[in-house]
């Protein structure tokens, strides 16, 4: 391969956090084109070794064809709303999308807490292979009305507790409601319509609708076949931005 190929513009992009954190940003490289035309013509042929050779897993959903941050939001909370309405205890349950991990199961005993701690202790031994978790971003949402908040830890790190928390960029609390994620795709997308009408003196619909489209609309769009809102507050308050 030419080493011209082999080159990128690399620009970091902040994430969540503080800024003069450094795991905080997020790498994003633009590679030449020809060597991107290359990519596709072998990825078949790649794909169907790792397929045949079974390198990747069922839970792997990113960079995985028919598989999107949708399907894998729907398929591991479905298996975990199952566990909170029946009380019943299952087995863990490993998820991934490209870096993001969950790893989740019943535990409302001792005993099952202590399982869960050990599979979460495999999980990072397997991970220290040019894979370590960023322990800053590491979480611990607690679910269901009888948990015992069991404190789970990353070697000698404490996982601190979150009442909700961010999973590939839906909200999700303790009690599985979208309330938050309504409220806070509301404050967002409001946000984004103030910038455009200061920006903007024209309010034609020819000029207004492309830059919805564009800039707000994707937000509200997003894996909302998972976080659709069922109450009728939360229904109001997105159809307030439209």
């Amino acid at each position: 391969m030419p080493e011209d190929w082999k080159k990128a513009n690399v620009t970091v992009v902040f994430k969540t956090g503080k800024k003069e954190v450094l795991g905080n940003y997020w790498p994003d490289s633009l590679t030449s084109i020809p060597g991107n035309v290359m990519e596709c013509l072998i990825l078949k042929a790649i794909s169907w070794h790792m397929d045949g050779k079974k390198v990747i897993r069922s839970t792997q959903h990113g960079f995985t064809k028919g598989k999107s941050c949708l399907a894998n939001l729907i398929s591991f909370y479905d298996k975990i709303s199952t566990w909170t309405d029946k009380g019943r205890l299952g087995r863990c349950l490993l998820s991934n999308f490209t870096g993001d991990t969950k790893l989740g199961g019943v535990a409302d005993t001792p005993e099952y807490c202590a399982v869960l701690q050990k599979d979460l202790s495999r999980l990072e031994r397997w991970a220290e292979n040019h894979l370590k978790f960023n322990k800053g971003k590491c979480r611990d949402l607690h679910l269901g009305k009888n948990n015992s908040m069991y404190q789970y830890r990353l070697r000698n790190d404490l996982l601190e507790s979150k009442s909700a928390g961010k999973d590939l960029g839906i909200l999700v609390d303790n009690k599985l409601s979208i309330s938050q994620q309504c409220a806070l795709l509301s404050r967002k997308a409001n946000g984004v319509l103030g910038c455009i009408r200061k920006s903007i003196d024209s309010r034609l619909r020819e000029v207004i609708q492309p830059l919805y489209s564009a800039l707000v609309w994707p937000h509200l769009e997003y894996s909302v076949q998972f976080w659709a809102p069922r109450y009728k507050k939360d229904m109001e308050l997105l159809e307030h931005i439209q």
